[in-house]
């Protein structure tokens, strides 16, 4: 068992609550306003990382969720997201968090200089493993189109991170940034991804 999770945690009994894979904060928040909705309870587990280089937000998050359970044997789940813009090719993909904590949102925006195509999106892809069917993950996706703005845009107390501040999804005036973390969830690939997972979750 990894060194990171508390002993304490791992006692309680399985049926009782699902943990979420995460060492980050906000979405752990995010992911439990949309579970409480749904009756379920959720943990969050901050294991190390065994996370694969690949194209594919699936395989990243296959590859994650094993490990996690390998680790800890609790029905778990990981998330992984990534950002895709059109004018850059797709860029920076499944590799969004290693390109916000290299360059930052002012690198993108930098690299969209003078770009009238601002199109973009979110993709979250959910992954889960209770060791059943020796542990072939189920999957749940969730998409979220809107375009990058020209400048960051975040309103102080709300709960936006990474490239919260320059995403603004179709449907709202505001970023990410600007945005509760009720209002983020009725626009959010990850929002959609746990709700699908919320609701298969209530039927099994």
């Amino acid at each position: 068992m990894s060194k990171n999770v508390n002993n304490e945690v791992c006692q309680i009994p399985k049926h009782r609550v699902v943990f979420f894979a995460t060492g980050n904060i906000n979405k752990f928040n995010e992911a439990r306003s949309i579970l409480s909705q749904h009756g379920i309870a959720v943990g969050m587990l901050k294991l190390k990382g065994d996370e694969i280089q690949s194209e594919s937000l699936k395989e990243i998050a296959q590859k994650s969720v094993l490990n996690a359970y390998r680790l800890c044997g609790l029905p778990i789940f990981v998330e992984d997201a990534g950002l895709f813009i059109d004018s850059l090719s797709g860029f920076p993909g499944p590799y969004a968090a290693y390109v916000y904590h290299t360059i930052h949102n002012d690198g993108i925006l930098t690299l969209m200089e003078n770009t009238k195509d601002r199109h973009a999106k979110f993709q979250s892809v959910i992954a889960y493993c209770d060791g059943q069917n020796l542990c072939n993950p189920l999957f749940f996706d969730g998409e979220s189109k809107g375009i990058i703005t020209f400048t960051k845009r975040i309103e102080q107390g709300k709960s936006g991170f990474g490239f919260d501040p320059i995403f603004q999804p179709d449907g709202s005036a505001k970023t990410f940034a600007e945005m509760t973390i009720e209002e983020k969830n009725r626009y959010s690939h990850r929002a959609a991804a746990i709700g699908k997972f919320a609701e298969w979750y209530k039927n099994h």
